[in-house]
């Protein structure tokens, strides 16, 4: 056996809460980090009761059993890139924040979620997204809302592409480096990038892909965003890319159970089986010829 130590690729912190479904939230940003060929280390925000038919109830985490997540990771690993996602609470919220204050880290990636697709149990308190708008905005690289949050963080109605370019905008001048508006729900699905470095608006199309299985495209879009910056990419083409991996996560998705399926995260590692009568080369070493044989 060798002894030989590999090094480590760049190792990525998502802060967010469980799906039992393991659609969406740290099972999601976990599956994105490995398909970008980075490992995934998580902080549990809260534990969800939910399935692919909707959230039923959330349990948040105590901000001090947050707080000692974190630091154990913090002191432990040196992490490339954090996506931030569910908080459930103002106190975890605030646990974050001083978090991105000690550690300085380079790339932080926020989606500001507040309120699953399905079901109706609140994913942020109202006093928590209140304190993402007012204070965490600001010490992150990027902030992916859809169209939903960037309405009630910048307190404007969005209803077209004219519209996200106009909250993008604002939420830059409310201090966000960067800002990608998500329009994932529009007829034609437009994000609408804002980079407070350039000061310019940027759009980028795409092709509607028709698939209920969309569960966790918010937190794979970040994830992917947020790997991608760990890897060396500057930030538009890290966001183009990353839109490219969800639509094709979104292509090779299916469902696992009644309600909106997954995506398919991992795409890029399944393989067609060989058809009949093909035999392939084990990749264990092991030639065909000394295999033992089946008595």
């Amino acid at each position: 056996m060798s002894n030989q130590t590999h090094q480590a690729p760049p190792i990525l912190l998502t802060i967010a809460g469980f799906d039992p479904s393991c659609g969406a939230g740290v099972a999601a940003d976990l599956k994105t980090f490995a398909a970008h060929n980075c490992y995934g280390v998580a902080a549990v925000t809260a534990l969800t009761v939910q399935s692919t038919q909707g959230v039923i109830s959330v349990h948040a985490t105590p901000g001090a059993q947050l707080r000692a997540q974190l630091d154990a990771l913090a002191d432990d690993i040196a992490i490339a890139a954090v996506k931030i996602g569910m908080l459930s609470t103002r106190a975890n919220a605030s646990v974050v924040t001083e978090f991105l204050d000690k550690q300085k880290f380079q790339h932080v990636v926020l989606d500001p979620v507040f309120r699953p697709t399905a079901g109706n149990a609140e994913l942020l308190d109202i006093s928590g997204l209140k304190f993402v708008r007012d204070e965490l905005l600001k010490r992150v690289s990027v902030i992916t809302p859809n169209i939903p949050e960037a309405e009630f963080l910048t307190g404007m109605e969005v209803k077209d592409l004219n519209a996200m370019k106009a909250a993008a905008q604002k939420l830059v001048e409310m201090g966000a480096r960067a800002v990608v508006v998500t329009g994932g729900h529009l007829e034609k699905p437009t994000d609408v990038l804002c980079d407070a470095a350039g000061g310019e608006v940027e759009t980028f199309g795409g092709d509607h892909v028709k698939s209920a299985n969309t569960h966790g495209s918010g937190c794979t879009f970040s994830s992917a965003i947020a790997a991608q910056l760990a890897c060396g990419l500057p930030l538009r083409e890290a966001v183009i890319l990353a839109k490219a991996y969800v639509t094709k996560a979104i292509e090779k998705s299916y469902s696992i159970g009644k309600g909106a399926g997954p995506l398919n995260q991992l795409f890029r590692f399944h393989q067609e089986q060989p058809a009949r009568g093909v035999h392939e080369v084990p990749q264990h070493g092991m030639h065909p010829a000394a295999e033992p044989a089946a008595h």
